[in-house]
Order: C-alpha cells, then structure tokens, then sequence
C-alpha cells in the first residue's frame, strides 16, 4: 500500500525556518488540504484555508491540492477565486498545483477537454494514471536534490507537452511529473502524501523570491 502520512515527520532542511516567512493559502475545497497545511508549517511558513477571495489577502503563496478539478473549478467560479488566482499570479504570487490542481492550472486539458485557469503552458490528460490509488510509492530522477523522489499518483493527469519555457523538475515512466514556470510549479502527483519535503521546500523558496521581488517593486 502506498505510504500515507498520518504524522509528519521533522522536515529535511533545517535550515528551512530561517529562509524567510511567508503565509500559504491553501484552497481548502477538496482533497487533503490539511496535509500541505502540516508539512508547509512544519517548514515555517504560516497557513490559510482559503474559501473566499478575502481569504487571498496577504498570502504569498498559494496551493490548489488535489481532488475532482470540475468540482473545484465550478466553486473557483462561483466564489470569484477564479479570476482572483489569476490576478495574484500576474502580480508575480507563487502558486502550485497538485494533481486536480495542475489540471486547472494548465493551458489544454483532455479527457475529456475542459476550461481551466490556463496559467502554465502544458497539456494534460485527465484521470492518465488510472482511476485507483497506486499499490506502491514510486520514485523517479529530480533535478531538485540527488536522491530519487517520492511519487503517489491518485487519479493523476499525464503531462503530455509542455512549452519550450516550461522546465521539467521530475519524471515518472520518462514523462513529467512535475514542472515549473517563473512563479508556477505543478506536480502531477501528491508530495504531501509522502515523508519526502523537497517539492513543498521547493515551494517555499519561490514564494519566498517572489515576495522579495514585490517588495522591490514597491
């Protein structure tokens, strides 16, 4: 069985509560919202369920976690989040999406098509890995640290492109698994279902460089 996190452990880099606070909204609809909430504080960053476009106000950062993507897209809609998230992201705020998350995030989804935030230049298929919990936890080659990377696929989307200014972090089975662009990162898996820190550190360091180019903008 996969290796579900019930607790979390002590995070990998020590040094992480001393790279600079941010605050996290974490869209807090569908998914385990609350995982990504313990391994962000745990790293020292400060958590906010967000619900309501007031929610958005001070945060750095923002997670779209895992879950059903038409779901979540209608309540974005109704809630005004949708066009809100947009908005922070043309302000240079960091958002990252995990499963469900980099669905709405991409700029094409398939299987079948439908509307998305379209915030990152890549395809996706819906529902690529299959529709049951993988048996075990996978590991694939990262540019983020040395060691293979812990992977959970749930349901999973497949990156099928992505654009020349998209850079591959991680793969699974040759294809991307997770990707970034200036201040978007996507994973097609769940990190916070793992021991592993590494992409929710990774998270933080962008956060952490966007917040300090705002305040240069200022």
């Amino acid at each position: 069985m996969a290796k579900i996190v019930l607790a979390r452990p002590r995070h990998s880099n020590p040094e992480g509560k001393r790279k600079g606070h941010v605050t996290i909204g974490i869209v807090a609809i569908q998914g385990d919202f609350a995982a990504h909430a313990a391994i962000l504080q745990e790293l020292g960053a400060e958590t906010v369920e967000v619900r309501k476009v007031r929610d958005l106000e001070g945060c750095d950062g923002i997670v779209l976690p895992g879950g059903e993507s038409t779901t979540q897209l209608q309540f974005l809609k109704e809630e005004g989040l949708f066009d809100a998230i947009r908005k922070f992201s043309r302000k240079g705020g960091a958002i990252f999406g995990t499963c469900a998350g980099a669905i709405l995030l991409a700029s094409e989804v398939r299987n079948p098509p439908q509307e998305s935030l379209g915030l990152l230049d890549m395809t996706v298929l819906r529902n690529g890995y299959g529709r049951q919990l993988a048996s075990d936890v996978f590991y694939g080659p990262s540019t983020l640290k040395q060691e293979p990377l812990e992977m959970v696929f749930i349901r999973g989307p497949i990156i099928e492109e992505v654009g020349e200014d998209v850079t591959v972090l991680a793969r699974h089975e040759g294809k991307a698994a997770l990707v970034e662009k200036g201040n978007i990162l996507v994973a097609t898996f769940h990190p916070e279902l793992t021991d592993d820190t590494t992409v929710h550190e990774h998270f933080l360091q962008m956060a952490v460089k966007g917040t300090a180019k705002a305040a240069m903008a200022r």
